[in-house]
């Protein structure tokens, strides 16, 4: 139940993440500011924006990949409690049977009588 929460919760930061990186100006959004873009006219202010995305980006960054340790560390303890794994070999696993089947012989097959050409059947 908790490791469902945590990768539930692992899915989230990772879809906000995603969400911050894409909110962000690139370094050249500046230049379309003098055109009408209206970068001093945003919800976060002309600087706030900026400061804000990049924060909450670096702080889902930590918590992403402080889980992904988690949940590496912890898979790593569930493998080496169960042992190491068996080889899945498919088909090869199957053992050979005890006794080998008896071969039975069979009558050699005869070949088939050739077919006459058509003007040998009309006489």
């Amino acid at each position: 139940m908790l490791l469902q929460l945590i990768q539930i919760i692992y899915v989230l930061v990772a879809i906000a993440i995603i969400a911050f990186v894409l909110l962000q100006q690139g370094s050249g959004a500046q230049a379309g500011s003098g055109f009408g873009g209206g970068a001093s006219a945003t919800v976060f202010g002309s600087r706030g924006a900026s400061n804000f995305l990049s924060k909450t980006t670096k702080w889902l960054a930590i918590v992403f990949f402080t889980v992904s340790m988690g949940m590496a560390m912890y898979a790593s303890k569930q493998a080496n409690r169960q042992g190491p794994a068996k080889p899945d070999l498919g088909v090869m696993a199957q053992q050979a049977p005890a006794k080998p089947a008896a071969q039975v012989p069979t009558a050699p097959a005869q070949p088939a009588p050739a077919p006459q050409p058509a003007s040998a059947q009309g006489q």
